[in-house]
């Protein structure tokens, strides 16, 4: 915090030295309402040869953050930013992640740029790397964005950002024609009260206003990445192995169950044409889940071992520095020719994947933890609430379920299925209702009351409600 405080609140001018000076650009950041750090923006134009000139600016975190410095060392422990349903636990203290290395509108910030030029197309036709000043026009949040994307343009930002949701995509084509994958589960956000009770929950949806900025994230760090390799520097890759054969397997013989049809799964277009089948089956949105417990966690390593859901040979983190510490070691690979030894390297990348499997255990808890407090207030009303589960999977103990608007799992536990009533088959992931012949399978939609809220064990069961089973149509 001292050395923190030591660095003061704005940048003086010895710092905009050797710096590419982009405050004449039209940046911009494009973020959540709720968010506090923004540590990308960009800038879009048109040449005269018809080509597109992309800058992507990432705070420069590493310019305040130098090697061996208690803020490096505490931030390296703490390894990234974490975000609970109620606060931030942030990798960096707020004077820096919030405020001197936030790229806020109207005031000089210090960023990383990487410049492409890209074709009509969207093909890469040259990258250049540099330091940079910016000083952001606007702070936009994605409803507002999305607002001027499906709208009319009435200034030169509102061109610019439709121009780069055009863009945007052309390069999402580019990377589905590739191989890459969708995977786009829902989300919710919970809004809290000062008493940290659920106010509302919040469907997320990944519209083109989060896909532009999905896209020029990723195209970022490939394109850093692929530098960085071509400059044989040490440095973090971002990597994500293929699926375990056992499981895949698996999941073949539940794909058989439900009839649907599929060649070499190993063959990213077979992988493909079936995600397009899946489409189209009432079973498809339950069997993408299962075809995602299938592919091990993305993690950091010393190689390029290659990212298989986004078919990328070179991928890496550069686009998050105030919230990773894997992007801030890749700043340095990069502008500083800062590298770690191999041998300490391999340590940080071990540790920087316990750390990121931390903060994500602990932010599913903690959203867990205050649905849990709200579903049981919700469950003491005399007209509980009916909640529409989508069946995922079919055992021994019941039926797992998956609540869209709640952004969580549940389960329907055997013990309140009635056994005259309701047989169980899990090798064929279903469940037979005797009294009326209707099958509950994978991809079913049910009606769903809460029955049992277990707060320390975060736990929650679902009993059926009266007249279950719905249509796909009436989810």
């Amino acid at each position: 915090m001292k050395e923190a405080g030591r660095l003061g609140s704005s940048i003086p001018e010895r710092d905009l030295t050797n710096r590419t000076d982009c405050r004449s650009h039209p940046v911009i950041t494009i973020d959540p309402d709720s968010a506090l750090d923004f540590d990308d923006a960009f800038s879009l134009r048109k040449t005269n040869r018809g080509d597109w000139d992309l800058r992507i600016h990432i705070a420069d975190v590493s310019h305040y953050v130098k090697p061996g410095s208690a803020l490096d060392r505490e931030a390296r422990t703490r390894g990234n930013s974490t975000y609970l349903a109620d606060r931030v636990i942030p990798m960096l203290p707020e004077s820096l992640s919030n405020d001197l290395c936030s790229l806020l509108p109207g005031v000089n910030r210090l960023t990383k740029c990487v410049e492409i030029l890209l074709s009509p197309e969207g093909r890469v036709l040259r990258t250049r790397f540099s330091p940079a000043v910016i000083r952001s026009r606007r702070r936009y949040t994605y409803q507002q964005a999305m607002a001027i994307i499906s709208g009319k343009a009435r200034n030169r930002l509102d061109r610019m950002i439709q121009d780069a949701d055009q863009l945007a995509r052309k390069l999402r084509a580019r990377r589905l024609r590739s191989g890459s994958l969708e995977f786009s589960s829902p989300e919710t956000f919970l809004r809290l009260d000062r008493q940290g009770r659920i106010t509302s929950i919040e469907q997320v949806t990944n519209d083109r206003s989060h896909q532009l900025i999905e896209e020029f994230m990723l195209l970022a760090n490939e394109t850093v990445a692929t530098r960085l390799t071509q400059l044989q520097r040490p440095t973090l890759h971002r990597v994500h192995e293929h699926p375990d054969p056992r499981r895949l397997q698996e999941f073949r013989n539940t794909l058989r169950l439900h009839r649907i049809p599929c060649g070499d799964l190993n063959d990213r277009k077979e992988l493909q044409r079936l995600m397009e089948r899946l489409d189209k089956s009432s079973a498809g949105p339950a069997l993408r889940i299962g075809f995602l417990r299938t592919l091990p966690r993305a993690r950091y390593t010393t190689h390029p071992l290659g990212h298989y859901g986004l078919a990328k040979e070179y991928y890496g983190h550069f686009t998050s520095p105030i919230r990773r510490y894997a992007d801030l070691l890749v700043h340095r690979a990069l502008f500083d020719s800062i590298t770690t030894r191999p041998k300490e390297l391999k340590k940080v990348a071990t540790h920087l994947s316990s750390t990121e499997r931390a903060s994500s255990e602990a932010e599913r808890d903690s959203k867990r933890s205050r649905l849990c407090a709200y579903l049981k207030s919700e469950a003491r009303r005399d007209n509980p609430r009916i909640w529409t589960g989508l069946v995922t999977e079919v055992s021994h103990f019941g039926i797992f379920v998956d609540i869209e608007e709640l952004g969580m799992s549940g389960l329907i536990p055997r013990r309140l299925l009635n056994k005259r009533t309701y047989g169980l088959n899990p090798a064929r992931q279903q469940a037979l209702n005797r009294r009326s012949n209707r099958l509950i399978k994978l991809g079913s939609h049910l009606r769903l009351t809460v029955a049992r809220v277990d707060s320390t064990r975060h736990r929650i069961d679902f009993a059926l409600a009266h007249g279950a089973s719905l249509r796909r149509s009436g989810k």
